[in-house]
């Protein structure tokens, strides 16, 4: 079975020309994460406390919230490209599939519940709703 088939794209296989675009992908990506690394590491040295309330009031503003937000996006990403790598590599048949779903479904799930708290922590915090 090809790389180039319609199956071969269903199974995650693409065709040779996607590699270069991948590959981009994770530069980009890591590029990204560097970034909004060094940003989130100044920002959370240059908090007052970091008692709940205060990282609760910075995380309300969103020239935090946004750049949390595109970190959780940019680092999930990366990371699911990581793993194709690796899965297409090295597993092969049913077993690649299976992982390349479980992989999917792993980052998605994940980076969704990131995305939730931080959104509603930074939600909650504007819209001065008490803590519960």
């Amino acid at each position: 079975m090809g790389n180039g088939t319609e199956l071969g794209r269903v199974r995650g296989l693409g065709s040779a020309k996607e590699g270069a675009h991948h590959w981009w992908q994770q530069r980009v990506t890591a590029a990204a994460n560097l970034f909004l690394m060094v940003w989130f590491f100044v920002a959370i040295v240059r908090l007052p406390a970091y008692d709940y309330e205060t990282v609760r009031t910075w995380l309300g503003s969103p020239w935090a919230a946004v750049p949390l937000v595109l970190l959780i996006l940019s680092v999930f990403y990366h990371f699911r490209l990581g793993l194709q790598v690796l899965i297409e590599d090295y597993q092969h048949g049913a077993s690649r599939v299976a992982l390349m779903l479980l992989l999917n479904f792993f980052t998605v799930g994940s980076g969704a519940i990131a995305l939730f708290a931080i959104l509603k922590v930074a939600f909650t915090s504007t819209l001065g709703v008490p803590h519960v």
